[in-house]
C-alpha cells in the first residue's frame, strides 16, 4: 500500500485532532463532572445516570440536524463551510469547559461542545470520498482512527500532568482544568486547519433556488433510495445496533469505573492504555483489510465487542478495568473505521453528505439509547454492572442484522 497523499493526510490529522477531545471527555471530563457533582452533594449513581443522560441530549441534537446538515452539505461548496461552523462550536466549546463553577453550567457547556465535535464528524466522514478512491478507503479511514489514537495521547498527558500534578505545579484544580480544557481544544483546532485550507468537494449536487429546501428535497431523496436498496437499510439498522456497545463503553467507562469504586488514577492510566493499543491495532486493521474481506473483519470486531460487553457485566477489580482497557483497544478502532469505509464503499459518492448524516442518526441513536438504558437501570436497580448488562443486548442483535446485509450485498451484486 502507498503511503498517504498529501490530502489523505490532511484528512487524517483531524482525526488527530478531534481524537484528543474525545479522549479528553472519556477520561478526565467525567471525574472533573464528578467533582462538581460531589460537591453538590449528589450521589455515585446519580451522578452516572445524570452524565448518561447528558451523553443522551448530544445524541438527540445530532439526530434531530444530522439528517438535513447532512444534506445541505453535499450541496455545491457547502461541505466546507459546515465543517469549518461545526469546528469553531466544538472548540471554542471546549475551550470554555473550566469556566462553570456549578455541575448544571457544565454540563450545559459541555452538551453544546460534544455536538459541535458530533455533527463536525459527518462532514469530515463523507469527506472520505473525495480524498481519496474505493481501493484505498480502508487503508485512509484505518489509518485516521490509528494516529487519532496515538497523536491524541500528546495533549492527553500533558492534560493528565496538570491535572494530577497541580498542587505541585502550585495551581488549583479548577485551574488544571481550564488549562486542560484550553490545551486539547487548541491542538483541535491546529489538527483541522490542513484539512479545511486544502478540501475541495468534488462530489456534490448541484443548489436549488432554495438552500434549505434543497436539503431536505435531498433527504428525502435518500431515504427513498435506501428503500431500493436494501442492503444499505439493513447496514444502517446493524450499526445502531452493534455501534452502541462502543459509543456507550466510549462515553461511559470512566464514570462506570468510578460508580464501582476503581481507582481514578488506575482508570486514567488504563484508558490511555486503551489508545496506545488501539494504534497498531486500527493499522492491522487496515492491512487486513487487503487481504480478507471488510464485512468479515467487521463481524470479528462484533463478536470481540460482545464478549467484552459481557465482561463487563462482573467488573470489580482494577486489574479487571485494565484488562477490559486493553481489549477494548485491539477492536475499537478497526470495528469505527472499517464500518466507515465499508459505508462508504456502498453508497454514492454524490450523496456521501445525506448518507453519513442518516448514518448517524443510528449511530448517535444507538448511543442514545445505550447511554440511557444503562442510566435508568442502574438508577431501578441501584447496580451499575447490571446497568452496563444491557448493552451485549443490542450487541447481538447487531451482529444478526449486519449479517443480513452483507448476503443482501452480495445478492444485489450478483444480479447486477
Amino acid at each position: 500500500m502507498k503511503k498517504l497523499t498529501r490530502q489523505e493526510l490532511n484528512w487524517v490529522l483531524y482525526d488527530v485532532g478531534n481524537s484528543a477531545f474525545v479522549m479528553l471527555i472519556s477520561t478526565i471530563v467525567p471525574i472533573y463532572f464528578n467533582h462538581l457533582a460531589e460537591s453538590a452533594g449528589i450521589s455515585s449513581t446519580d451522578y452516572l445516570a445524570y452524565w448518561g443522560y447528558a451523553a443522551s441530549i448530544v445524541t438527540l441534537i445530532v439526530v434531530l440536524c444530522g439528517p438535513f446538515l447532512g444534506g445541505l452539505s453535499d450541496l455545491k461548496d457547502m461541505k466546507k463551510k459546515l465543517f469549518a461552523v461545526t469546528l469553531l462550536i466544538g472548540t471554542i466549546g471546549c475551550a470554555c469547559l473550566g469556566i462553570p463553577g456549578s455541575w448544571i453550567g457544565f454540563l450545559l457547556l459541555f452538551i453544546l461542545s460534544k455536538a459541535g465535535y458530533s455533527l463536525s464528524v459527518i462532514f469530515y466522514d463523507s469527506m472520505l470520498t473525495d480524498i481519496t478512491d474505493d481501493s484505498r478507503m480502508d487503508h485512509v479511514s484505518s489509518s485516521g482512527y490509528a494516529w487519532g489514537y496515538i497523536g491524541s495521547c500528546i495533549p492527553f498527558i500533558a492534560s493528565l500532568v496538570i491535572v494530577l500534578c497541580y498542587d505541585s505545579i502550585g495551581i488549583s484544580f479548577s485551574t488544571a482544568m481550564v488549562l486542560a480544557f484550553l490545551l486539547t481544544a487548541v491542538w483541535w483546532f491546529a489538527m483541522a486547519m490542513p484539512l479545511y485550507r486544502s478540501y475541495k468537494q468534488s462530489h456534490y449536487a448541484e443548489r436549488g433556488k432554495h438552500l434549505v429546501l434543497s436539503g431536505f428535497r435531498n433527504i428525502g431523496r435518500t431515504l427513498k433510495d435506501m428503500k431500493n436498496k436494501r442492503y444499505i437499510l439493513l447496514f444502517v439498522i446493524s450499526f445502531f445496533f452493534y455501534i452502541d456497545g462502543v459509543y456507550t463503553i466510549i462515553d461511559m467507562a470512566t464514570a462506570y469505573g468510578e460508580a464501582v469504586g476503581l481507582d481514578t488514577t488506575g482508570l486514567l492510566l488504563a484508558l490511555l492504555v486503551t489508545q496506545i493499543v488501539a494504534f497498531p491495532f486500527a493499522l492491522l486493521f487496515g492491512r487486513l483489510a487487503q487481504k480478507y474481506r471488510t464485512e468479515d473483519l467487521i463481524t470479528v470486531c462484533i463478536i470481540a465487542y460482545l464478549g467484552i460487553a459481557v465482561f463487563a457485566i462482573f467488573l470489580d477489580q482494577q486489574w479487571e478495568f485494565w484488562l477490559l482497557a486493553v481489549c477494548v483497544g485491539m477492536f475499537q478502532g478497526g470495528i469505527q473505521a472499517l464500518s466507515r469505509s465499508y459505508f462508504t464503499k456502498i453508497i454514492p459518492a454524490e450523496k456521501s453528505g445525506e448518507y453519513f448524516g442518516i448514518l448517524d442518526i443510528c449511530g448517535k441513536g444507538a448511543a442514545f439509547v445505550g447511554t440511557t438504558i444503562v442510566s435508568v437501570v442502574t438508577q431501578l436497580t441501584r447496580s451499575a454492572s447490571k446497568g452496563v448488562s444491557t448493552i451485549s443486548v443490542l450487541m447481538l442483535l447487531g451482529l444478526i442484522l449486519f449479517r443480513l446485509s452483507v448476503s443482501e450485498y452480495h445478492k444485489s451484486r450478483a444480479e447486477e
